[in-house]
């Protein structure tokens, strides 16, 4: 489903802007960039908050800080394709927080992981014991990133 941008202005995108680049501002600060008063902002935000628009606002954090230093992605084959085989591997990505990220894919793959561990020991333990056993799946295949070029991108936005 494609959404319908149609409803956003140039305040809504200067201040869409403004958030990515930094979500602690607070309403006065985002005031001052968009070009608005406090309280414009505040109700701007919150309609774009209750139509989804903002999902959410949450800290980065360096994984290597807190040991989950290794990230691994991870191709996903199900061994069968029906609803239920995929409900049971949603809630297990949706119960392991070593998971990051989980994409459907068309391809080989029917699943892209993104998993951070704290060493290969771990991984291994990931994938032979949690992955490999799970009713749902029939293969798997890992990628180790030895390098992280860019993360998290900022979604492009039109130009204001």
């Amino acid at each position: 489903m494609v959404r319908d941008v149609s409803g956003l202005d140039s305040f809504d995108w200067r201040l869409i802007d403004a958030l990515q680049q930094d979500a602690s501002l607070t309403n006065g600060a985002l005031a001052e960039k968009v070009g608005l008063s406090a309280s414009q902002i505040s109700r701007r935000r919150q309609r774009l908050e209750e139509e989804g628009t903002i999902r959410g606002y949450r800290a980065l954090i360096d994984p290597a800080a807190i040991g989950l230093g290794v990230t691994v992605f991870v191709h996903v084959a199900l061994n069968t394709h029906s609803r239920d085989n995929a409900r049971r591997f949603r809630d297990l990505v949706r119960l392991t927080p070593a998971i990051l990220e989980a994409h459907a894919l068309t391809g080989e793959a029917d699943y892209l992981l993104k998993v951070a561990v704290g060493d290969l020991k771990e991984l291994s333990r990931f994938v032979n014991e949690i992955l490999m056993p799970h009713e749902s799946v029939a293969r798997v295949r890992s990628e180790i990133a030895l390098e992280t070029l860019k993360e998290p991108g900022l979604l492009p936005l039109p130009s204001s």
